[in-house]
């Protein structure tokens, strides 16, 4: 049984020359590949090395949560998370249909990984330390992309089980960001960044690795603004992650990004949001009295996400997708 899957969600056609690629490398490598399809995907959708579920093959599976999500929504890809489980994976990789892998992105991930660690640093934009140019991640509080970098510290071995790898050429940077800076951007190979405790930087879900026992907090929200789904989940993940002892492992490129289309005047306005309140959002989760320990992960979810729901940032009606995906992902691992 393979342990390592690759996930990603798309409306692009078969003829699509970046996800051909993935299928190919990732039959290759013996990773399987799982697509989750949405109601722009063609209805002929064929592709070797990739197993993909229509609209109509999602309809099938057993999950609660297969007949909440909503469509036309990035938030279905938690429906391949749940396939990848079900399926035996231990480690679930996730990118999208514009990423290109280099030769590094296949190799063996670890949970064990030496690294310099932040402690008690605040908002760390990691991207700084991979490159000389001014840059920040998406998510990242603007209040603070002018603050200095910590300062680094000697290696040590940590426990990551939520890996964030980055990618050159369209990084994963915000709309004010590509609006007033140049693109492409090319990464050092520098050596990886671990937060820990009251150390935040948003990740993203562009190329992103999870080990089994961080899978309940692969949820992606349905009910907030499209261009925060991953970041605010990447929050709350950070969050619940101190609570359990874990750190948030940033490692260098292993892809590149080639962007599909976006008018970036909508990106900007969809992430206005968080523009305003990811600071906020941080101290907020921060100032929660959550329970220490991994059992806990499924109520310290909750209440995460109600403090989101009370911000009126995500609506109320996210709660019973939540509490479904619960119910669905602890019937799995």
């Amino acid at each position: 049984m393979k342990q390592t899957f690759l996930v990603i969600t798309s409306i692009a056609g078969s003829d699509n020359p970046v996800l051909k690629q993935i299928a190919k490398e990732a039959q290759q490598h013996e990773v399987p590949l799982v697509v989750i399809g949405d109601t722009k995907s063609p209805a002929d959708f064929k592709m070797e090395g990739c197993d993909f579920y229509s609209v109509e093959k999602q309809k099938s599976l057993p999950w609660t949560l297969a007949e909440k999500l909503p469509y036309k929504h990035y938030a279905r890809k938690n429906l391949g998370y749940l396939v990848a489980i079900s399926q035996g994976a231990q480690v679930i990789i996730e990118t999208d249909d514009d990423n290109l892998p280099y030769k590094s992105f296949w190799e063996k991930r670890s949970k064990e990984i030496d690294a310099h660690l932040f402690i008690g640093t605040g908002w760390t934009n990691v991207y700084k330390y991979f490159t000389e140019q001014h840059i920040w991640p998406r998510g990242f509080a603007l209040e603070h992309i002018l603050d200095k970098m910590p300062s680094l510290s000697g290696k040590k071995k940590v426990s990551c089980f939520i890996q964030q790898g980055l990618a050159d050429d369209n990084p994963d940077v915000d709309a004010i960001y590509r609006m007033t800076f140049p693109l492409p951007l090319k990464f050092n190979l520098s050596e990886s960044i671990a937060l820990g405790h009251n150390s935040v930087c948003p990740f993203n879900s562009q190329n992103t690795t999870w080990f089994k026992e961080a899978f309940p907090l692969l949820y992606l929200p349905s009910y907030c603004s499209f261009r925060m789904t991953d970041i605010w989940r990447s929050f709350i993940a950070q969050r619940i992650a101190w609570t359990c002892g874990w750190n948030i492992l940033f490692h260098s490129i292993t892809m590149r990004q080639e962007r599909n289309v976006h008018n970036l005047m909508n990106d900007f306005q969809d992430e206005i949001p968080g523009y305003c309140n990811n600071k906020l959002i941080m101290e907020r989760l921060q100032a929660l009295k959550l329970k220490e320990g991994e059992e806990h992960i499924p109520e310290n979810l909750l209440a995460c996400y109600k403090e989101l729901i009370d911000m009126e940032l995500i609506d109320k009606k996210e709660m019973p997708l939540l509490k479904a995906w619960i119910k669905d992902i602890m019937s799995l691992i």
